[in-house]
């Protein structure tokens, strides 16, 4: 009798064992596997439509300038002779970013040369000269701190590693404004006693991202040792970040994914895993799910931003993932959310269009070493 009922308890067991091998696989299955997108010269050829056409549209604008006086009440393109068009400064030097990568990637893309063209007459040494002006005048010091600084760093990273010979050119011509921006960095970051985690412009660990992407290209030891040693400060420590407060109305990053690719760039694996266990355990689960940002109303520019989130998302996210097997899976969250926002970029209205085609790109980017 005892032999019976042992034997009923074993087969129990493996029974139950089964059932929750099965389910298991059952919810991976229920995981639905998304397309990946591609950066092919078809998409190229699209979005390289988005800075063409507001690169030297000058108006609407937002300058996002501090007045000392009637004096300085001046056009964008006077303010700004480089960086005047695509609705504001940042957008504007992004959408530069946007043509140099696309020409650096696709050489003998349509228009090539009208378009490197433009690119000698906008990124001009007195344009750039007139630049670095603005941003040394008294009121305007701080001047796109830090969105815009990142961005201006990213386009003089891209100018660098483009194998084209009007590139040293135009890489001379930005250094003015490149180094100013890099000196700024290096004066502010110890002066900044707490991080700003919010979804916007202003969020610090993307213009540590992108700068440390620069200052490794670069081997600029001086701004690396800078950012690295202001993130561990600010960002070693986190633990559990709410992603479930994620997002805001009009948020076009997500402060946790953000700070995490963020780490991911100056830690070692070996360091990062435990970091990012501890930061967002829930990534870990092969089941974790993250809802796209759902966009209402496209000609609403800040409603529109989350069409921006959902490219950011997909650039942290394949970021975290990179190298990192038991994280694959948020490869194709990646996929889900720029599968999302990818189709309305083009042929929608300025409020997204002047500013969504360099977060395309950068999000079909980060694919590659997927």
């Amino acid at each position: 009798m005892k032999k019976t009922i042992i034997i009923l308890l074993i087969l129990l067991v493996i029974i139950s064992c089964n059932n929750s091998i099965n389910q298991k696989k059952a919810d991976i299955e229920l995981v639905k596997t998304e397309d990946t997108p591609i950066l092919n010269i078809e998409e190229a050829r699209r979005l390289i439509q988005l800075p063409l056409q507001c690169k030297n549209n000058e108006y609407p604008n937002k300058l996002g300038q501090t007045l000392g006086s009637d004096q300085d009440l001046l056009s964008p393109k006077t303010l700004h002779p480089s960086f005047y068009g695509c609705f504001d400064w940042h957008s504007s030097v992004h959408g530069h970013w946007s043509l140099v990568h696309l020409l650096s990637k696709f050489p003998n893309i349509e228009n090539a040369n009208d378009i490197k063209n433009e690119l000698l007459i906008s990124i001009s040494k007195d344009n750039i000269l007139a630049e670095v002006s603005f941003f040394n005048s008294k009121h305007n010091k701080s001047f796109e701190r830090t969105y815009g600084w990142a961005w201006l760093l990213k386009l003089a990273e891209e100018l660098h590693n483009w194998n084209d010979p009007i590139s040293r050119k135009l890489e001379a011509n930005l250094k003015p404004l490149t180094d100013l921006i890099i000196e700024k960095y290096i004066e502010f970051l110890p002066k900044l006693n707490y991080p700003l985690r919010i979804g916007t412009h202003s969020n610090t660990a993307f213009g540590l991202s992108f700068a440390l992407d620069y200052a490794k290209t670069m081997k600029n030891s001086k701004l690396t040792n800078a950012i690295i040693t202001r993130a561990k400060y600010f960002y070693l420590k986190d633990k559990e970040c709410p992603m479930s407060w994620e997002p805001s109305g009009s948020d076009f990053l997500s402060p946790c994914l953000e700070e995490a690719a963020l780490m991911k760039r100056l830690l070692s694996k070996k360091e990062f895993t435990p970091w990012v266990e501890g930061f967002i355990p829930e990534l870990k689960n092969v089941n974790f799910k993250l809802e796209t940002g759902m966009v209402s109303d496209r000609t609403d520019g800040q409603l529109v931003h989350l069409d921006g989130l959902n490219f950011s998302r997909a650039w942290s996210l394949n970021k975290i993932a990179e190298d990192l097997p038991k994280y694959k899976h948020l490869n194709n969250i990646a996929n889900q959310h720029i599968n999302y926002s990818l189709p309305s970029v083009v042929g929608d209205s300025y409020e997204g269009g002047h500013w969504l085609g360099s977060f395309a790109i950068y999000a079909l980017n980060s694919i590659k070493n997927n």
